[in-house]
């Protein structure tokens, strides 16, 4: 798998249909792989728990934060990671030095 690229800034899966089935596409196993191997986990939010939670990229220290834009989806549908400004995730996680 691929670590994050200095460009990158969005990491949205989806879940494609395969043989009758909804699997996770590629992009859905990228950020399971960064989050459980790579990115190191910050905080949950205290307003939505597991459901947003805060990483920090050892190689750069950007901040990212895994999401689910689609709640309504079983599970919570397909991750989503995105960079986040120190002050946004000091807001939002009040966890940030």
């Amino acid at each position: 798998m691929k670590k994050l690229q200095k460009d990158e800034v969005d990491l949205i899966g989806n879940w494609i249909e395969k043989n009758g089935s909804v699997v996770a596409d590629k992009v859905c196993e990228r950020i399971k792989w960064l989050v459980e191997e790579v990115l190191e986990k910050i905080a949950f939010s205290e307003k939505y728990g597991a459901w947003e939670t805060l990483f920090r990229d050892p190689a750069d220290g950007r901040l990212w934060e895994r999401y689910y834009p689609h709640g309504e989806m079983h599970g919570g549908g397909p991750p989503a990671l995105r960079c986040i400004t120190k002050e946004t995730a000091r807001q939002k996680y009040k966890k940030i030095d």
